[in-house]
C-alpha cells in the first residue's frame, strides 16, 4: 500500500513540476510573477480535451495541441498584458496586476465556453494497461507521465545550456540592459521564454486531465497556489528546485490524502512552506538572485 501512493505521489508531483518549472522560468528570466499561468494550464488542458472530442484525435496529438494551445495563450499574455509594461519600465507590481486582470478574462472565456460544465475524456483516450510488479500495481499513463516529465525537463536544460537560443535566454536573465549591448534583441527572447513556459503549463494540463479524468475552467487556480509553494520552497529561479520540490510536494499530499486527510495533506504542506522560509528564505536551492538561479539551474 505505501509503495502503491508513492508511485501516484510520484505520478503526481511530476505533473506539478513540469507546471512549476515554466513558472520559475518566467520568474527566472523576466522576473514576473505569472498569476495567469493556471489559466494557461487550463486552456492547454481544454485544448487537448477539444482535440479528442471533437477532432477524434489520438492522445499524442492531444498532448501537442495543449502544448501549442498553453503556449500561444502565454504569448498572448506577454503581448497584450506584459510587453506594453516592460517599454514602459513598469514596476514588478505592475505585472501582478496586469496578470491578475488577464486571469480573469482568460477564466470567464472558459467559464463561458464550457458553460462552468467538468468535463472528461473518453474512456478509450488512453489505453488502460495496467502492469503488476511485486504486488504493485502499475498503469502505462503512469509510466508514460514520468517518461514524459523526465524527457521534457533535461530538453529545457539541454536547451538552456546547449543551445545559441539557451544562451541568449541566460544572458537576458542575468541582464537585460547587458545582453543588449551583445547584440542580443530582448523581444524575441522573452516571447521564446513565454511560449516554453506555455508549452510546458498546457502539456500539465492536459497530463492532470488524463490523471483525474476532469477538466473545467477553475483547475488551474490550485495549481497556481501549490506552484507558489514549489518554486518558495525550492528556490526562486532555481530548475533542480522546482522538479524536486514539486516531486516532494505530491508524494507528501498523496500519502497525507491516503493515511490522514485532504485538509491535513494542505495544511502539511504549509507547514513545509514555513519551516523552509524561516531556516532559508531563498529556498532549498536558491541564490542571490533570480537572474543568477537561472544561470546555476
Amino acid at each position: 500500500m505505501l509503495m502503491q501512493q508513492l508511485l501516484n505521489g510520484v505520478v503526481v508531483g511530476s505533473v506539478y513540476a513540469l507546471f512549476a518549472l515554466g513558472f520559475t522560468l518566467l520568474f527566472g528570466v523576466n522576473h514576473i510573477m505569472n498569476m495567469a499561468h493556471g489559466s494557461v494550464f487550463m486552456w492547454g488542458a481544454f485544448a487537448g480535451l477539444y482535440a479528442v472530442t471533437m477532432l477524434d484525435a489520438p492522445i499524442y496529438v492531444a498532448l501537442l495541441i495543449g502544448m501549442l494551445a498553453g503556449g500561444l495563450v502565454s504569448v498572448a499574455l506577454d503581448v497584450f498584458a506584459f510587453r506594453p509594461l516592460r517599454r514602459r519600465s513598469a514596476p514588478e507590481f505592475s505585472a501582478i496586476v496586469s496578470s491578475i486582470g488577464a486571469d480573469l478574462v482568460l477564466l470567464a472565456i472558459a467559464q463561458k465556453i464550457s458553460n462552468t460544465a467538468v468535463m472528461r475524456f473518453p474512456f478509450d483516450a488512453f489505453p488502460v494497461v495496467v502492469y503488476t510488479l511485486f504486488g504493485l500495481r502499475i498503469q502505462l499513463l503512469q509510466l508514460v507521465i514520468i517518461g514524459l516529465v523526465v524527457a521534457m525537463v533535461f530538453g529545457l536544460v539541454w536547451y538552456l545550456y546547449r543551445t545559441t537560443f539557451g544562451q541568449r535566454i541566460r544572458s537576458v536573465a542575468y541582464s537585460e540592459q547587458t545582453s543588449r549591448l551583445l547584440g542580443i534583441n530582448p523581444g524575441p527572447v522573452n516571447m521564446q521564454v513565454f511560449l516554453i513556459s506555455g508549452a510546458l503549463a498546457g502539456m500539465a494540463g492536459v497530463l492532470i486531465g488524463l490523471v483525474f479524468n476532469s477538466v473545467h475552467f477553475a483547475m488551474g487556480e490550485p495549481l497556481l497556489l501549490r506552484a507558489f509553494v514549489i518554486i518558495i520552497i525550492g528556490g526562486l529561479g532555481s530548475i533542480p528546485g522546482a522538479l524536486i520540490a514539486g516531486l516532494a510536494i505530491g508524494i507528501v499530499q498523496t500519502l497525507a490524502v491516503a493515511y490522514v486527510s485532504s485538509g491535513v495533506a494542505e495544511a502539511i504542506v504549509f507547514i513545509a512552506l514555513f519551516i523552509v522560509i524561516l531556516l532559508k528564505p531563498t529556498g532549498l536551492f536558491g541564490q542571490s538572485t533570480a537572474a543568477m538561479r537561472i544561470q546555476r539551474a
